[in-house]
């Protein structure tokens, strides 16, 4: 598959919305028999996307991402996450590999050795770390944050934890139309829910505004990891649509996608007590998925939402399917 299906759908976008290519697609889709009584269960594996020293669901969005930076004119990404960003270290290396510095701002989130593994990954990646500890002190420090990256008169490219900003949301919104072309091709049926990670909100926005794109009926289910953000229904559906105004402003020319309520559903039972904190259902998903050889899941993000998505299949919350959990999780052990 060559070139973004967004361009297809839109060649007015070509030139207006540039597209980098850094992994190859279609990523794979395959069905997980025996997980889930009742339940057809599928799985549409992103960890193996991306080409650089990370992987993941990241890099969809630095995919439209760093060819704005580039097109802003801009030098520096400035972003923020926790101590063990997945975020913030795809953004560090691919930006690296494009020319591009990255400053973090990252918040305390508990410690143990997965996260201390990381923080040395960051230390190595090249970008400029601020240890702001809290919320609080990340947005008073800001304007010092945009004063100390600036290069010559140029601001730094700010986004958001987790790359969700409306430009960084179109990747997901892309991975909705891969689905539906793997659908229209027979490799698995249309499902009637997809469910995802959600830590800033990007990824199920971005299929909310995909799957209505592509004209699936297939419900987002959105399991939240994160208790420092709002992640609720109508903030996901929110930037869905203001990922959608942005297509619009850079020229596609299609009606207004109406998003409607119950085609997303944020849920926070299996949050636990926080972000970046394991739950004992979430331990015992990621053992039971890697017993079984299917996938290696993290413990606070995939992990947690395939508990979710047992525990709501066993309840009878999600139909006889299918159902797709999205696989999102993508280190390198090279790195």
């Amino acid at each position: 598959m060559s070139g973004p299906l967004l361009h297809r759908l839109f060649p007015q976008l070509v030139t207006s919305l540039p597209h980098l290519s850094l992994g190859d697609r279609p990523t794979p889709v395959r069905e997980l028999t025996g997980m889930a009584d009742g339940v057809s269960l599928w799985c549409k594996d992103e960890s193996g996307f991306g080409s650089g020293g990370w992987g993941g669901n990241k890099i969809r969005k630095l995919e439209w991402i760093l060819p704005d930076v580039r097109r802003s004119g801009k030098h520096t990404i400035l972003t923020v996450g926790g101590l063990g960003t997945n975020w913030g270290l795809a953004t560090a290396l691919y930006a690296r590999e494009h020319g591009l510095s990255t400053a973090l701002a990252l918040i305390d989130q508990p410690v143990n050795d997965h996260v201390r593994a990381h923080l040395e990954r960051l230390r190595r990646s090249g970008a400029t770390l601020h240890l702001t500890r809290t919320k609080a002190r990340t947005i008073a420090a800001a304007p010092w944050l945009f004063l100390r990256h600036t290069t010559g008169r140029q601001l730094p490219y700010f986004l958001p934890a987790g790359g969700s900003a409306p430009i960084g949301t179109l990747g997901y919104a892309e991975v909705a139309l891969e689905l539906a072309a793997q659908v229209a091709d027979g490799t698995l049926p249309e499902p009637s829910h997809i469910v995802t990670a959600v830590g800033s909100g990007g990824t199920a926005a971005g299929l909310a505004l995909g799957l209505r794109l592509a004209g699936l009926r297939t419900r987002v289910v959105g399991v939240v990891v994160n208790d420092t953000l709002r992640l609720d229904d109508r903030a996901v559906v929110a930037l869905a649509e203001r990922a959608e105004s942005l297509l619009r402003r850079r020229g596609a020319n299609h009606p207004r996608t109406r998003i409607v309520p119950d085609a997303v559903t944020m849920v926070r039972d299996w949050l636990g007590p926080g972000y970046g904190h394991t739950t004992a259902a979430g331990v015992r998903a990621q053992r039971l998925a890697s017993e079984s050889g299917l996938m290696e899941l993290d413990p606070v993000y995939t992990a947690k939402a395939l508990a979710a998505l047992l525990a709501m299949a066993a309840g009878g919350r999600l139909g006889t399917g299918p159902v797709l959990f999205l696989h999102t999780h993508g280190p390198r052990d090279a790195f």
